[in-house]
């Protein structure tokens, strides 16, 4: 498919300049003479997207974060290195943690040492975690591990786990105490749910254990 005819030739040439921008700063290698490709289809995009201003479309101008973001990549990638692919979301997303959210939090009055401090703690509050995965400390939660001790026997074993010398076997050659059907009469249990529409609900439940 192609845009010839349908929108102005300034408009074409435009998506042109900055697709072969975009190409150049993906790739993993980049030399001066690419750094001055680069330039050069920032310089034709400048110049070609003004089609918008005259058209109506952007009327007060271009003020737009990610097109500004443009003209410093050639000092980046000198500094830093190729792009290589990444993507401004990434710093988005990062932004959000680190300047959004601990500004919601805050008092919005003189937010900056507050933003800084929330921060700042939950840094350290990171790190914590970290360190007490590392030692084992932080496996399932408070209520699991009060589950387990409340139910771990005097020589430290849970109630129900059976070690190699317990575990014993039947005539077929299966373990018992293992899972599986057993011969019981079927529990029967009633759930009454919430009224809906002025007539309760009731759910018979068959437990065929």
């Amino acid at each position: 498919m192609t845009l010839e005819g349908y929108v102005p030739v300034d408009v074409t040439k435009m998506f042109s300049a900055f697709l072969n921008f975009c190409y150049i700063a993906r790739k993993s290698i980049l030399t001066e003479g690419d750094l001055d490709t680069l330039d050069t289809m920032l310089q034709r995009f400048h110049h070609y997207r003004v089609v918008f201003k005259d058209a109506g479309v952007r009327p007060e101008g271009f003020s737009l974060p990610r097109q500004h973001a443009l003209v410093h990549y050639r000092r980046h990638i000198q500094n830093f290195g190729a792009p290589n692919g990444l993507c401004s979301s990434i710093t988005e997303s990062m932004h959000i943690a680190a300047v959004k959210k601990p500004w919601r939090r805050s008092s919005r009055y003189n937010a900056l040492q507050q933003m800084l401090t929330i921060n700042l703690r939950n840094d350290k509050l990171a790190a914590a975690r970290i360190d007490f995965q590392s030692r084992g400390m932080l496996d399932g939660t408070c209520l699991s591990e009060t589950l387990q001790m409340l139910t771990r026997d005097s020589d430290g074993t849970l109630n129900g786990d059976s070690t190699d010398e317990d575990v014993d076997e039947d005539e077929n050659g299966h373990e018992n105490g293992s899972c599986g059907p057993v011969d019981s009469p079927p529990i029967l249990g009633e759930v009454s749910l919430a009224l809906k529409k002025g007539a309760p609900c009731v759910c018979t439940i068959f437990d065929l254990h």
